[in-house]
């Protein structure tokens, strides 16, 4: 009875699996770059906290990008350490760059979101583009490639933000979870139900910041101001994704497993304020996968190999095929050989992350 009870659970988490694929398949089909040629005016938005070092080292590579009209807009959120002197430092080079000092605020103090408000509506221009201080656009394309998504239609671009490549296993591992959020929130969007978007490389126009009223509706939240304000403004006709490898940023990744470990609580944490239907899509994307491996692991000792095995190797043929592909296209190949051990590995971690913001919430964005 319960090798019975068992072995339908592995049937039915098998099915959810592979229609997830499917789903998560649509990115790979169809996606044409994207040149603009209108070239409109765009403006670079970057929200600095004692970022001194990441901005003396990453921001040439917004300066120089091959875009004939765009302004930088740099934000300095309350910093300790010498971010304000850079930043001054480069607008005395450049005519192009404009600085947003913000102080501590009693009623804000630490909120990202708060800084962020005061730098986008200092912004001159009608299209914005975030990035992080600690990021560099992968290509002096990088503003073009995305811009070149908008249009009437379309006021919403998401980008791929991926980790500069290391060889370590945090790495790895990061580098991983990256891959599998991005596929996630692009098919999504590209299905029509886009729910999130990241930070460091995303772009929409002004007027839907006011159009939503910024942050209002979450400002009480110490993150969440890229996936909270995608799921505010985010619809299915407004939002594009952008696939391009021009596109891309690459980020610093986190070191340590705690470092990593901090800042995945952070936005798990945030991930609480999704509307219903996505919380119930991604989490049954979760649990259905945990729940496949453990009875898959289960039934190998206590089952006839020969009517699992199909079950399994359909699992695993849908998982290289649609994450195989995505890694390659993204510029993760060396993913592909670790696919099943990082995915039980990244469970078992998302899984403590959870437990643990169960008993506390993190706070402050920096």
């Amino acid at each position: 009875m319960l090798l019975s009870v068992l072995f339908y659970i592995l049937v039915a988490t098998t099915a959810i699996q592979l229609i997830y694929f499917l789903c998560f398949s649509s990115i790979l089909f169809n996606q044409k770059d994207h040149k603009t040629t209108t070239q409109t005016p765009i403006s670079i938005i970057i929200c600095a906290k004692n970022e001194a070092q990441n901005l003396k080292q990453f921001l040439p590579y917004i300066i120089n990008q091959k875009y004939p009209d765009f302004e930088i807009v740099l934000i300095n959120d309350a910093s300790s350490d010498g971010t304000l002197e850079v930043m001054e430092l480069f607008q005395s080079k450049h005519t192009n760059i404009k600085i947003v000092n913000v102080k501590n605020n009693e009623s804000f103090w630490g909120n990202k979101k708060y800084a962020l408000t005061l730098g986008i509506k200092a912004a001159t221009n009608p299209q914005l583009l975030f990035t992080d201080a600690d990021c560099k656009p992968a290509s002096k394309y990088w503003i073009d490639s995305m811009v070149g998504n908008f249009s009437e239609e379309k006021s919403i671009v998401l980008g791929y933000g991926k980790y500069k490549t290391k060889n370590t296993l945090v790495n790895l591992l990061v580098r991983f979870e990256t891959l599998i959020t991005a596929i996630q929130y692009f098919s999504y969007a590209k299905l029509g139900n886009p729910y999130m978007g990241v930070g460091r490389n995303l772009a929409y126009k002004k007027e839907e910041f006011f159009r939503t009223k910024g942050y209002i509706k979450h400002i009480q939240i110490r993150s969440g101001d890229d996936d909270l304000f995608i799921q505010e403004a985010a619809t299915k006709t407004n939002t594009a994704i952008s696939l391009d490898k021009d596109s891309f940023t690459i980020s610093k990744p986190p070191t340590t497993l705690k470092e990593w470990f901090v800042q995945k609580r952070r936005h798990m944490s945030t991930s609480t304020y999704y509307k219903f239907n996505h919380k119930v899509l991604l989490g049954l994307y979760f649990i259905s996968k945990a729940i496949f491996y453990l009875t898959a692991i289960v039934l190998v000792f206590l089952m006839n190999w020969r009517i699992i095995t199909p079950f399994i190797l359909a699992y695993l043929i849908g998982l290289f095929l649609v994450f195989g592909i995505s890694a390659n296209r993204f510029r993760e190949k060396k993913i592909i050989f670790f696919l099943p051990f990082l995915e039980i590995a990244l469970l078992v971690f998302q899984f403590s992350i959870f437990s643990s913001n169960i008993f506390s919430k993190p706070t402050h964005w920096k």
